[in-house]
């Protein structure tokens, strides 16, 4: 991977990461299109996702210091049942990562005809929840842990994870102005978890095809474009205008399964 090459996924991760269209999935079809190596690439496919965490932490830091200053207060409030649905949120991905760790690897493998097909299984979740009525339900325990599934389910390339999580809100009859700020705020500690733990096993060289120069490319191309779409797209949900993103995805979807 080259630098130029690093900068151009580092944008698509960036961009895609918030809007609904499946960042994993874009950068299998970008790799496939580089001709780069997906297992040699893995870290820096963790190192981008890294930066889109960095960019959240700085469009959300006021919600985020609220929610600190709430919870360390150590009584029930609304931050702290905000802190405690996020972690209920957190539980499906945490026992796919430490049970199907190696399953889920597999799958980033450059098989652009899955990560199509995925493709289309946004597109479908996209139209739905945009169809669906607005009920402004609140965000309950029982709605984090199944929006939590649907994070989980986003582990395999072509689901889009901002994409399944808000649709699944959605069609929960959750308030769309919450679930946005829900749904990035539900990936931070999943996402630096995965980021630690490449760090711990040692392996965040990303093999001979990625070198630090274009990691760090890549990293800081993510964070800029990351935060103008993590911007964008808080817009986006309080619209409701999430059908036009699932239109993309069954264009992309098939010319990946076509190209496949």
């Amino acid at each position: 991977m080259n630098l130029l090459e690093a900068i151009v996924l580092g944008i698509i991760q960036g961009l895609t990461e918030f809007l609904p269209v499946s960042s994993s999935g874009h950068l299998e079809i970008g790799k496939y299109l580089f001709d780069i190596d997906a297992e040699s690439s893995f870290s820096y496919s963790i190192a981008v996702h890294g930066a889109t965490v960095l960019s959240i932490l700085v469009v959300f830091w006021q919600e985020l210091v609220s929610l600190v200053k709430g919870t360390l207060k150590f009584r029930m409030n609304s931050e702290t049942h905000y802190v405690m649905k996020i972690i209920v949120s957190m539980i499906p991905v945490a026992l796919i990562g430490f049970f199907f760790e190696d399953e889920v690897e597999a799958f980033f493998n450059g098989n652009i005809v899955f990560v199509g097909s995925m493709l289309l299984m946004t597109a479908a979740l996209l139209i739905a929840s945009s169809i669906m009525k607005d009920r402004r339900k609140e965000i309950s325990y029982t709605h984090a842990f199944i929006i939590g599934v649907a994070q989980a389910l986003a582990v395999l390339p072509g689901i889009s994870r901002s994409g399944a999580t808000i649709s699944t809100g959605l069609m929960l009859g959750n308030k769309k102005e919450d679930l946005a700020k829900f749904s990035f705020l539900m990936v931070l500690i999943p996402v630096i978890g995965a980021n630690l733990l490449e760090l711990v096993k040692g392996d965040f060289s990303a093999g001979s095809s990625v070198g630090p120069a274009a990691i760090i490319s890549g990293f800081v191309s993510a964070f800029i474009t990351g935060y103008i779409a993590c911007r964008w797209m808080i817009n986006l949900v309080r619209r409701r205008k999430l059908y036009w993103f699932g239109i993309y995805c069954i264009i992309i979807g098939l010319i990946a399964v076509i190209l496949g």
